[in-house]
């Protein structure tokens, strides 16, 4: 049994069909000036307004504009002398088409689809601009329920960070040998001896000038040291952040329900873009800092772990990109619950189920904002964040593969995260 399992023990407003009335609408009853209901001039029925120049009811209104663009021609089966009743107005077609005619109704009155079509998009963004939006009580539950599993397994404080294996920062940065940190670069060639002048990066201690003069063998030597210096501690790290994501998911009740596989599955699709969510929520956008309690990291670090700018720099533009939106714990942690439920991970066999899931909590999180926010461009943030999402899904590739390519050369990956970015099931 596999690491992982054993760690493991629309609403939508629905809008009423819009017809096109070819008056701008009628109110649900028109009277008279003495207040007696109007009648629909083909069938005698109650009319609701005036309807492509003719006021009439719902019904002959529907049957009018149906009839106008359909191609066949109708024909009276008695004497085209049909008198259209309310009880009898579905016997005759042709006799009520041509009563609709006589009464003045027009042809060319009749919206296109296209023009319905926006008419209602029209009233349905007037309605949510008049009525102010509001978390259901579904969406509530949702969010608290959230909240309360990250509470449980996330410490934002990271006091359990200084139990990891040291973070060892003595050796030169691999950003001072003037090349990106590729590994089977620098483990198999010699370096220019000018490139180690350059200045040290954050938290790198100076080390001895007499390296300089070191011999060729020497130096490759110290660039192997350099390289997995941090190793060992982002192992521990990604271990314990792993377990946090891992206890996270089980506590949401709609992951419960999903079956073993599938929740497996989504894991170790989700698993490397929680992570990044959940450091965004320690990145200092003016710094460049990771400022994790007692910790601080900087790219560097990351460096010296043996990751490369393949990597590195779209992960630095998605910190900066998504930390300068400003969520609020709520807003992270919906945006976890997406990243989790998604049906495309490979591996996933309930599609449906999961689909269901992600949009419960995509509608939560563009409802929170609607309703929580008061910027002006709120509506902005929505699809901003959908695009941090896919950013971080096109970085998820190339993290599994340099970490397989730092486990080939230093065995000291985390045998979770080994489980984790495996393709076997």
């Amino acid at each position: 049994m596999c690491l992982l399992q054993l760690r493991m023990s629309k609403e939508m407003e629905e809008l009423s069909p819009l017809g096109d009335s070819g008056h701008g609408g009628g109110s649900e009853e028109e009277t008279e000036e003495d207040d007696e209901p109007k009648i629909c001039q083909v069938c005698g029925d109650k009319s609701t307004g005036y309807h492509f120049n003719a006021m009439t009811c719902e019904g002959c209104k529907g049957f009018f504009r149906r009839a106008m663009k359909r191609p066949a021609q109708l024909c009276c089966p008695f004497q085209n002398a049909c008198v259209i009743t309310k009880t009898n107005r579905r016997q005759c077609q042709s006799c009520r088409l041509q009563k609709c005619l006589s009464i003045g109704m027009k042809r060319e009155m009749i919206m296109s689809d296209e023009a319905v079509e926006k008419r209602r998009m029209q009233i349905r963004r007037k309605r949510m601009q008049e009525e102010p939006a509001t978390l259901s009580p579904q969406q509530e539950t949702v969010i608290q329920e959230l909240l309360s599993a990250h509470h449980k397994t996330f410490d934002m404080t990271c006091a359990n960070f200084i139990q990891f294996r040291p973070l060892d920062r003595d050796q030169k940065s691999l950003s001072e040998y003037g090349q990106e940190p590729d590994i089977g670069r620098l483990m198999h060639k010699p370096q220019h001896e000018d490139a180690m002048q350059r200045t040290i990066s954050c938290f790198s201690l100076p080390s001895p000038s007499s390296s300089l003069q070191s011999p060729e063998n020497k130096e490759r030597k110290r660039l192997k040291s350099a390289i997995f210096t941090t190793l060992p501690h982002f192992a521990d790290l990604t271990t314990h952040m792993i377990k946090n994501i891992i206890n996270f998911s089980k506590t949401l009740t709609m992951f419960r329900a999903l079956i073993i596989e599938d929740q497996i599955a989504l894991l170790k699709g989700a698993t490397f873009e929680i992570i990044l969510i959940h450091f965004n929520m320690f990145f200092n956008e003016v710094t460049g800092i990771w400022e994790c309690g007692p910790l601080q990291y900087c790219l560097d670090d990351a460096m010296r772990a043996g990751f490369q700018r393949h990597l590195l720099d779209p992960m630095m533009n998605f910190h900066y990109s998504l930390r300068k939106l400003h969520l609020s714990e709520e807003e992270y942690v919906l945006m976890q619950a997406i990243s989790l439920f998604s049906p495309d991970r490979p591996g996933v066999t309930h599609h449906n189920v999961i689909d269901n899931n992600q949009e419960i909590v995509a509608l939560t999180l563009k409802t929170y904002i609607e309703a929580k926010r008061t910027e002006p461009e709120k509506h902005l943030l929505y699809p901003k964040i959908m695009a941090c999402l896919t950013e971080m899904r096109s970085m998820n590739e190339e993290y599994t593969k340099q970490v397989l390519k730092i486990q080939d050369i230093q065995p000291d990956v985390s045998p979770l995260l080994l489980e984790i970015i495996s393709k076997d099931g």
